[in-house]
């Protein structure tokens, strides 16, 4: 018999020992036998049946057999002659189960972030509005392709989305009455770079409970680095007063804020307490730049380290809260743990394709929003539908890890090279490994 290492992590937590199942993201806590089990297989490339006597003899034949049967379902231990499989097999993508879809409301933008990544964006004045009748037919493409799904998300971006109001309030309209009439939920959703909120606004969101989400990046020194407006001006001091009135006075749903970090911007400790303590945000999550087209902008190899450092000691934060019965609002350390908790499984890096397709001015179907007046080949149009044959090759070349770092790496299945999940049945344990649910 061999160890199938990929497919195990173990972590020592004072006393205990922990292991991270990867193919089915759940964590389990080893007993006394279960880790003597590991130990011998990290002494041995090969455990024969003669050197688990000695297990035999302290913990009884029968408890070993049962254990090793465990590892055996969990795909940790493998025969003679048997290669572990680290991954499922690509399979092909027939289904579409959109819930989803992304309106890019206006390519214009009042801000000009230095590092925004949108091709089609241009200022206010020269931006290309989403019509009408595109957004709605953006609906009924979403309800005629996914069809009876329990809830659907309608998301406004941009360019700012707050720059077409007119067209947000019409969708929203229809969509209260158009999914009340099938019998489905729908929530709305929206990016924003604060600059444009008044209380008028305000209190039409929490008529209408939007998931709001608010462009930020923490102090006024680092958030004016890169977040300035078309004149080259700092936006922090107005951002600042629109988010103080928005948090006051919105009560619909919990508000959360998204940092960029790029170069030169690495402390996650004094963003995280400046957004979250001092300016009232629910949560706030971070999104490092390591691999974008503009290399200027991406995080070196020590900011990386930094960050990462900065993070774990977010985690600590997160765990003491938690130990207190406190709310933390990490948002990358809150996903991490209910993706491990609920045994969430990611079989491709987010659900773009699968679950969320993003609409542009004219009507094309892209992956997401970040694809809208990009090169990248559309899949479709909201008259015609999904392309499915060309989106189908497209998600299953992804679903292909062979060959891939990721086809070995332990968060393999939390990551998958990026972010939304696939939810996959939690797996039942019993003698040698218990499951914990400790925070």
């Amino acid at each position: 018999m061999t160890l199938v290492k990929p497919n195990l992590h173990r972590i020592d937590v004072d006393a205990r020992q922990m292991l991270f199942h990867v193919p089915s993201s759940s964590i389990f806590e080893l007993d006394d036998l279960s880790r003597e089990l590991l130990a011998l297989f990290d002494r041995h490339d090969e455990v024969t049946e003669e050197q688990l006597a000695p297990l035999n003899g302290r913990f009884g034949a029968a408890d070993v057999e049962e254990a090793i049967s465990e590892f055996r379902a969990l795909e940790m231990i493998v025969g003679e002659g048997v290669v572990g499989r680290l991954n499922p097999e690509p399979q092909k993508v027939t289904k579409f189960p959109l819930t989803t879809v992304v309106l890019n409301v206006n390519t214009g933008c009042n801000l000009s972030c230095t590092y925004c990544y949108k091709e089609d964006l241009t200022t206010p004045s020269k931006g290309e509005l989403m019509g009408y009748d595109t957004a709605i037919k953006s609906v009924e493409m979403l309800l005629r392709e996914s069809p009876d799904q329990p809830r659907y998300n309608v998301v406004f971006f941009g360019g700012e989305p707050l720059s077409n109001m007119p067209l947000i309030r019409e969708v929203v309209a229809y969509c209260e009455k158009r999914f009340a009439e099938v019998g489905a939920k729908v929530d709305f959703t929206l990016t924003t770079n604060a600059t444009l909120l008044n209380e008028k606004l305000v209190d039409w969101f929490n008529e209408h409970r939007f998931g709001l989400t608010i462009s930020m990046d923490g102090p006024k020194a680092m958030h004016d680095k890169n977040r300035i407006t078309v004149g080259g001006q700092g936006t922090y001091d107005v951002v600042r007063r629109k988010v103080e009135m928005l948090l006051a006075r919105y009560t619909a749903r919990p508000v959360g804020c998204r940092v960029t970090l790029t170069r030169g911007i690495t402390d996650v400790e004094k963003i995280f307490d400046h957004l979250y303590y001092d300016l009232g945000f629910a949560e706030v999550g971070f999104g490092p730049v390591t691999s974008g087209d503009i290399a200027e902008f991406n995080l070196t190899a020590r900011e990386q380290v930094e960050v990462f450092e900065g993070m774990k000691r977010l985690g600590r934060r997160y765990l003491e809260a938690a130990r207190r019965g406190e709310n933390f609002g990490f948002g990358n350390m809150h996903q991490m743990l209910t993706d491990m908790y609920e045994g969430n499984k990611k079989l491709i890096p987010c659900g773009a394709g699968v679950q969320l397709l993003a609409v542009d001015k004219d009507g094309g179907l892209n992956l997401c929003h970040r694809f809208t007046g990009s090169d990248l080949p559309l899949f479709g149009n909201v008259e015609t539908g999904i392309d499915k044959p060309r989106l189908a090759e497209f998600v299953e070349k992804r679903l292909d890890r062979s060959n891939t770092g990721c086809e070995t790496c332990r968060i393999r299945n939390l990551c998958s090279g990026a972010a939304t999940t696939k939810v996959m049945p939690s797996m039942g344990i019993r003698h040698s490994l218990r499951i914990t649910t400790a925070t």
